[in-house]
């Protein structure tokens, strides 16, 4: 009895006897099951199991397909069967029918793409098997040809100050390129937009088709709060440092960032270095005792040394200031007057609350990378006393204490920024108690007139407080020189590494950056 196959999805063959018993042979499953495992083993690139479902494969079967891949530079593809369709004619040599079962492939790379396709499904040793050709792999592939993906960047949209100047070039100052190498690492999907690409079929380098085409959607402008006059003015303030240092100014009343300057380059320590912050940190300290009920002009205790603790705390110099007013001991820096105020006073829960409204504990998110200023709770009243006075456990940064500045200048602390706020995590201002400002109003002045910076030039309605933050060990341990400040919608941090105390080294910077300010 002579046999004959039918392309269809289950073929049945007349009985035949063999040996008295009488077997029916079939056609193993349907074209559909074999073609869903073919485009399945396709999938997840598992090319042994495609040429085990082919009838025909070439040597270069494994080929075809990993060139498909790179030529492409796929990173995904997904494959779905779409219908059936009756019978295909052969191609090439191969003149025989089989069933054609149409699919779709989505495929995931520098462009994405999908197409229509087929596979030719015919019936080999009882079951079903993909007749293979290269039009298995796309239907206008043919022997010679290949579809390879062609991307052309999109050109880089420009990083512009807040006046619009362009400074994302060469001509850059040195700590502005830093921060727009900063600037371009977190924002360069705005910056850089989308790429063109293109779907080609070629024959060596001849473009035979475009298959498909996407059209690239250019960056978006970053313009940025940096204010070049004012980063000029501190790049000359830090001009004749011979210390690592840094300077950053701030608009109170939005929290932009005009300026932040290091010296040396290479590391962006205004925004990222973690120091103590000394004596500028009794901004905060003296908040909290004002809004629990202080007034600048009441009486308080100053001795050179006081012992908090079981640790001995004094005065820089040992200077003893009697019994001044709240606002002479700030003025004067006394540590052993915050000291004992925060312990008898505060207490660290409450010190810490009202640290926490200058932004110590919370992310700093201003566009860039950035530290957040710490607070750690007091472990007992030495470490209370120690903290209170920006030493101990508390860090921060030039940002952050430029911030604290701020407060103060525009009665609200802000979440400073270098970029528009719609590109920013919300943040909103928090709202200083009026007697707060008004008494540090009068506080941060006085430094200036009378106090620790008295010696020192500034331009006329200048804030400020000096700050010397031991670090390392020692009798003598080594100090970074601080100072904070405001002078009307500008506030500002500067701080020298190493460099002594702040009345003698911090103070003279801020100085000479306002000056420079007011004379350009």
């Amino acid at each position: 009895m002579r046999l004959k196959a039918l392309a269809a999805a289950a073929v049945l063959v007349p009985a035949v006897a063999i040996g008295g018993i009488a077997w029916s042979l079939r056609t193993e499953g349907t074209p559909e099951e074999t073609a869903r495992d073919f485009l399945a083993a396709w999938s997840r690139q598992d090319y042994p199991a495609m040429r085990a479902l082919a009838v025909g494969p070439p040597d270069d079967f494994e080929r075809w397909y990993r060139r498909f891949r790179s030529d492409l530079k796929l990173s995904g593809t997904r494959f779905e069967v779409t219908g059936t369709g009756g019978t295909a004619a052969g191609t090439g040599e191969d003149t025989s029918t089989g069933t054609a079962v149409r699919f779709r492939a989505r495929l995931e790379g520098p462009v994405d793409w999908s197409y229509d396709g087929s596979l030719t499904l015919v019936e080999h040793e009882r079951t079903w098997r993909v007749r293979w050709s290269p039009a298995a792999v796309h239907p206008r592939l043919r022997e010679g040809t290949r579809v390879r993906a062609v991307t052309a960047e999109a050109e880089p949209a420009p990083v512009l100050a807040a006046d619009g100047t362009r400074i994302d070039t060469a001509s850059a100052p040195g700590s502005v390129q830093q921060l727009v190498e900063e600037l371009k690492k977190t924002y360069r999907d705005h910056l850089t937009g989308t790429s063109s690409g293109r779907i080609e079929l070629v024959r060596g380098d001849t473009t035979l088709a475009t298959l498909a085409a996407s059209e690239a959607e250019p960056g978006r402008e970053l313009r940025t709060t940096v204010d070049l006059r004012v980063h000029r003015a501190a790049a000359d303030a830090l001009r004749e440092v011979d210390r690592p240092a840094s300077l950053v100014a701030l608009r109170p009343s939005t929290g932009e960032i005009l300026a932040a300057v290091n010296k040396p380059g290479g590391f962006n320590r205004a925004l990222l270095g973690h120091y103590p912050p000394g004596s500028t940190f009794k901004v905060v300290t003296a908040s909290a005792l004002v809004a629990d009920g202080m007034t600048a002009g009441e009486r308080v205790s100053c001795p050179a040394e006081q012992n908090i603790g079981g640790f001995p705390f004094h005065n820089a110099g040992f200077e003893d200031y009697g019994t001044p007013s709240l606002r002479e001991a700030f003025a004067h820096s006394c540590n052993t007057t915050f000291g004992r105020l925060a312990v008898d006073r505060l207490g660290g829960r409450r010190l810490g609350e009202v640290a926490g409204g200058f932004g110590f504990e919370a992310p700093v998110e201003p566009g860039v990378p950035a530290v957040r200023a710490r607070f750690p709770a007091p472990k007992d009243d030495t470490d209370l006393a120690a903290a209170s006075i920006g030493q101990g456990r508390v860090l921060t940064s030039p940002l952050n204490m430029a911030t604290v500045a701020a407060a103060i200048a525009d009665g609200s602390w802000r979440p400073p920024r270098l970029v528009d706020p719609d590109l920013l995590p919300p943040g909103r201002p928090r709202k200083l108690e009026p007697a707060v400002v008004r008494a540090l109003r009068t506080l941060m002045p006085a430094v200036v007139v009378e106090g620790t910076a008295s010696a020192v030039s500034f331009p006329p309605g200048t804030a400020g407080k000096t700050g010397t933050a031991e670090y390392g060990s020692g009798e003598e341990p080594p100090s970074h020189a601080w100072f904070i400040g405001y002078r009307g919608d500008l506030a500002f941090a500067v701080i020298v590494e190493g460099g002594g105390s702040g009345s003698g080294t911090a103070a003279p910077i801020a100085a000479r950056f306002l000056s420079g300010l007011s004379g350009r």
